[in-house]
């Protein structure tokens, strides 16, 4: 199974590409939709929606992971990272594929066994989880990469895909 795994944001938004049979998962791709500071907002969010798309389609994912927000703070962030939000549910079901919200609670008690792991555990997690030499980065990537496999290790009902 091939799941996409995002973390969303309006300057950048993180995605990762995971490639997994439920109890071995594999990196296919990671990286960041970066929009530019200087572009009004719903340019920003038009970039994000194409570039999303073309994303989707060129990987192809059987299933996309998408954060929940989770915010303390700062009420005109909040707002406009959830407008990205919305534009990434949209363009990702507009795609017709399975969609999957997980709580940033769950990402962490999923990949670490405690929901209140830190950042460190986190990347150390997926770096050993993909078997990876380094902690991606940036890491907003890393952040995605750990949605795609709490997906993967959530949902066991997958069929082997040759790792």
């Amino acid at each position: 199974m091939v799941i996409l795994g995002i973390d969303p944001g309006y300057a950048i938004v993180g995605y990762g590409v995971v490639i997994s049979d439920g109890r071995r998962h594999a990196a296919v791709d990671y990286g960041v939709i970066e929009t530019p500071k200087t572009d009004r907002f719903p340019v920003r969010l038009a970039h994000i929606a194409k570039q999303l798309s073309d994303l989707i389609d060129r990987c192809r994912p059987d299933a996309i992971a998408i954060e929940e927000l989770f915010f303390h703070t700062n009420k005109t962030t909040v707002i406009m990272v959830a407008e990205a939000r919305g534009v990434i549910l949209y363009v990702a079901e507009s795609k017709g594929i399975p969609l999957y919200e997980y709580t940033p609670l769950q990402i962490k008690q999923s990949l670490t066994g405690y929901g209140r792991a830190v950042k460190t555990q986190m990347q150390e997690m997926v770096k050993g989880l993909l078997r990876l030499d380094k902690i991606p980065r940036p890491d907003d990537a890393a952040d995605a990469l750990a949605v795609a496999l709490t997906h993967a290790q959530t949902n066991q009902r997958m069929g082997r895909y040759g790792i």
